[in-house]
Order: C-alpha cells, then sequence, then structure tokens
C-alpha cells in the first residue's frame, strides 16, 4: 500500500457520523503497527479531492475524514485485523475491553507499542461500524487511567 498525504477537513463541520460499508475482498492482512499505519493512511483522502462526503470519526485523539470509497474497499481487511483482537473485545465473547489492552492480539503477541497506531484502528472500526465504544466519552475519566472500553461488532 502507498501512503497517501491528508488533507485539509478543517471546512467540514458536519457531526460525527458512523456509516456501514461492506468490503469485496477478504484479504487476512497480519495485525501490526505498519499493516494498521498503511491502511489508515490509505483510507484517508488524497490531495485535491473533495472532502463533503467524508465519514467523520473521533478516536481518542483523532478527529478524522475518511474517504468512504476507500473505506468500503478496505472493509474486509479492517474487519480482519480487528478480529484478531483478543476475545475478551469481541462482542458476544468478552463484550468489550479497556484500550489499554488492545496492544495485545488474541495470540498475546503485541503487536503495537504506540497508542496513536491503536487509535488509527479504532478510527478505521469506528468508521466502519465495525467498533464502538462502550461509554460516553464524557464517562471516560471515570475509567482506569482514564482510557475507555471498546468493542468489535459481532
Amino acid at each position: 500500500m502507498k501512503n497517501k498525504q491528508k488533507s485539509s477537513n478543517e471546512a467540514h463541520s458536519e457531526p460525527l457520523q458512523q456509516c456501514s460499508v461492506v468490503g469485496s475482498a477478504d484479504l487476512n492482512l497480519e495485525l501490526t503497527s505498519e499493516n494498521v499505519h498503511e491502511l489508515f493512511m490509505e483510507c484517508l483522502f488524497e490531495e485535491g479531492e473533495k472532502t463533503d462526503n467524508a465519514v467523520i470519526v473521533q478516536g481518542l485523539v483523532h478527529y478524522i475524514g475518511f474517504n468512504p470509497d476507500r473505506l468500503k474497499n478496505n472493509s474486509e481487511k479492517i474487519q480482519s485485523l480487528l478480529k484478531q483482537l483478543p476475545d475478551s473485545f469481541q462482542q458476544g465473547k468478552g463484550d468489550g475491553m479497556s484500550f489499554l489492552n488492545m496492544c495485545e492480539t488474541k495470540t498475546g503477541n503485541q503487536w503495537c507499542d504506540l497508542h496513536s497506531i491503536m487509535d488509527e484502528l479504532v478510527c478505521l472500526g469506528l468508521a466502519t461500524n465495525k467498533m464502538f465504544f462502550l461509554m460516553p466519552r464524557e464517562m471516560w475519566n471515570t475509567l482506569p487511567g482514564g482510557m475507555p472500553y471498546v468493542a468489535v461488532r459481532s
């Protein structure tokens, strides 16, 4: 995947939205920091593209507008990455876990050491409606470390 430059989306002032998208190719991408970041960058708008149809999400730190066509084309890759998170994150199994525990795969391997990359995966999950926060942002300060609990939709 080639890296795309982020475009400014400051003029976009619509409220946060989510969309359900369906991908066309089931590629079992390994959950690594590099793969998450490359996929995140691929789903952004390119320089000069119109952003009026952006899928806007707010992760822990990132406030991002994704290109809906690129999200749709990469939907199954995103789902594949999310399924590699531990069962404690999977709806119907563990029903959600602290963001702080998202750095490991379901096999116990640490895939990431940067919260910013983990947030990129959360943003991709939110944008494709495959992930959600268990509590509203206003309540996060009551949780351990002030970090939200997240879950992957089944």
